[in-house]
């Protein structure tokens, strides 16, 4: 049966769109299955607003966590909901925000894991309940049938590392060694992926790319492995004091195991903007086009880009990756405050470029806790937050899976239900749907 809460067509004469944005690894609360990965008692948000309000951010910014346009969207209530137990979040909760711009509530996650993979598949429709295989040793992590094949297809002369790492780190600690051999580093971490680090200019962009494509492929015909990402990780500089990292990192997907609602969208007719790394995610597939940014700030601009070259039907998919890589897995709560609150002033400049017609979703892919041990993603709850010119504001509860967010937009772009989720935009009173 259709969806038939949405028309295909555009409502007077305005395009009819929306933007979805992840803050990745914004996570509002421990799950109730928390448990199971040794998270109980994690909040992302919560112990960056608890570290805020004791003063314990040092450097960098001053004074309680500050996002007026994120708590006028509901943020604080959703968290407090979540989680109640952080008195930080109990006062930003508590501040005067009588009028309420946006719906606000929070998720529970279906998928097995608490991996990017699986966080935006469900959010798209499609819940992961298979496991994904992941590197458990700390020191020789790799098989060798898997790294022989690797040296193999790239003709290497070796690779280093073979363990798990933070990528700062081992690039400081083996950049130099791999700029004087042209052995990749090669790396893993508590989540389903190989990583491959080489320098852009001594071992070369592109055929760091085509090892990691190559790579992909050997792990696809390794029986026993599923392997949900390989990441290249690129970096330039002369020495461990000036590595840095660059944008050009690529990650090589599995492909979703069904059709998601991007995939959806596209076959109606309609588009999918990708704006930094959700085509990778999506293994390339349901996208239309490509906005490619470093940085919080420029995915931002991408994101209003995309938006303003955006026609009727089209889905404006963007994910701030930098609050998970830069902050979550370093540990960073300063930098991770500092960030969002640089992220929520720029939240007015999308509100503008908003027609009256379009829909704005705000969550996350799982949480990050910088205050957590270890550099893994935290099982968390994520925060669900929707504007609209025309969509009256609501207290939208606890929702039982992310797949509410796609099941939501498939009502508003008119498409057939999908298989999961309940939407939170079909209320009675909304003159946008």
């Amino acid at each position: 049966m259709s969806n038939t809460a949405s028309s295909n067509r555009s409502v007077n004469g305005q395009p009819k769109r929306a933007i979805l944005l992840v803050l990745d690894s914004f996570g509002v609360g421990a799950s109730e299955d928390a448990d199971r990965f040794g998270d109980v008692g994690s909040n992302t948000l919560g112990h960056i607003a608890q570290h805020c309000a004791e003063g314990r951010c040092e450097t960098g910014r001053r004074g309680p966590l500050s996002l007026p346009n994120l708590g006028r969207l509901g943020l604080f209530h959703a968290a407090k909901a979540s989680d109640d137990s952080i008195s930080a979040l109990n006062a930003l909760s508590n501040e005067d925000h009588s009028e309420l711009l946006g719906r606000y509530g929070f998720a529970k996650e279906l998928s097995t894991g608490k991996d990017t993979s699986s966080g935006h598949w469900e959010m798209s429709g499609v819940p992961v309940f298979f496991d994904w295989s992941y590197f458990t040793e700390k020191t020789n992590s790799f098989p060798d049938e898997l790294l022989q094949a690797i040296v193999n297809a790239g003709d290497l002369p070796g690779v280093l590392a073979n363990c798990h790492a933070s990528g700062t780190e081992i690039i400081a600690r083996l950049g130099e060694e791999h700029m004087a051999s042209g052995k990749p580093i090669i790396y893993t971490s508590a989540d389903s992926v190989v990583q491959i680090a080489a320098h852009e200019e001594c071992f070369g962009l592109e055929r760091l790319l085509e090892l990691c494509e190559k790579t992909r492929t050997i792990l696809d015909h390794i029986p026993g492995l599923n392997v949900g990402r390989v990441i290249a990780r690129p970096f330039v500089g002369s020495g461990p004091d000036d590595f840095v990292r660059t944008g050009n990192r690529r990650d090589y997907s599995v492909l979703p195991p069904e059709a998601t609602l991007l995939d959806k969208l596209i076959e109606s007719g309609g588009d999918v903007f990708s704006v930094g790394k959700i085509a990778d995610i999506f293994a390339q597939q349901g996208i239309s086009q490509r906005y490619k940014a470093n940085g919080i700030e420029a995915l931002f601009e991408q994101t209003l880009s995309a938006l303003s070259n955006a026609g009727n039907n089209t889905l404006v998919f963007t994910n701030f990756v930098d609050f998970d890589s830069s902050y979550g897995h370093r540990r960073d709560v300063n930098g991770y405050a500092g960030a969002l609150e640089a992220f929520d002033g720029m939240l007015p400049r999308l509100f503008d470029a908003m027609n009256e017609n379009d829909v704005l979703l705000i969550s996350a892919d799982h949480g990050c806790d910088p205050t957590w041990p270890g550099s893994d993603h935290t099982r968390e709850h994520v925060p669900v937050l929707a504007y609209g010119k025309t969509l009256t504001p609501a207290n939208l509860g606890k929702r039982e899976s992310f797949a509410d967010i796609g099941q939501s937009l498939a009502g508003f772009f008119g498409l057939e239900a999908l298989p999961y989720g309940e939407s939170f935009l079909a209320l009675s009173g909304d003159t946008t749907i």
